[in-house]
């Protein structure tokens, strides 16, 4: 049977859930997913814990917070003054606590996504660290095909 190695296009299944055991994301009941590894369509620890898996196995890992989506950053808790929001978006916007809001990269190009954590009458905190930075996740996997 072919085993995971780097750089491996893979067909799968799998599971991420949060510490509460909710899914984050669950394939098993729909299409598997395919993907490269390298490309940065899984976090690295979620690569690594693949490697040498052979086609056909299923199995868990439980990986430490921290280690799959990095540590939560104080410095990317951000205050963003309202002119400037006005300014890079509809100045009517209503922000609400939990809102998630894109952002354009500096060149245009892309985007990045921050939400709302608190409200003030000139400014809005943002938080841009990961959804689940700082939080231990389980992953599940049920290897398909490796190519």
């Amino acid at each position: 049977m072919p085993k995971v190695q780097p750089g491996s296009f893979l067909t799968l299944h799998y599971r991420l859930s949060a510490p509460d055991g909710a899914d984050i994301i669950n394939t098993f009941d729909g299409t598997p997913a395919t993907l490269s590894l390298g490309t940065g369509e899984l976090a690295p620890a979620m690569e690594q814990r693949l490697i040498g898996l052979e086609e056909g196995s299923r199995t868990s890992f439980d990986i430490p917070a921290g280690e799959a989506f990095g540590e939560r950053n104080p410095q990317l808790l951000q205050r963003v003054k309202r002119g400037l929001l006005d300014e890079l978006g509809d100045p009517d916007e209503t922000y609400h606590l939990g809102d998630v809001v894109q952002f354009p990269t500096p060149d245009g190009a892309g985007s990045y996504a921050g939400v709302v954590r608190e409200i003030g009458d000139e400014w809005v905190l943002f938080d841009f660290n990961h959804p689940l930075a700082g939080q231990p996740v389980r992953f599940e996997v049920q290897l398909i095909g490796v190519l």
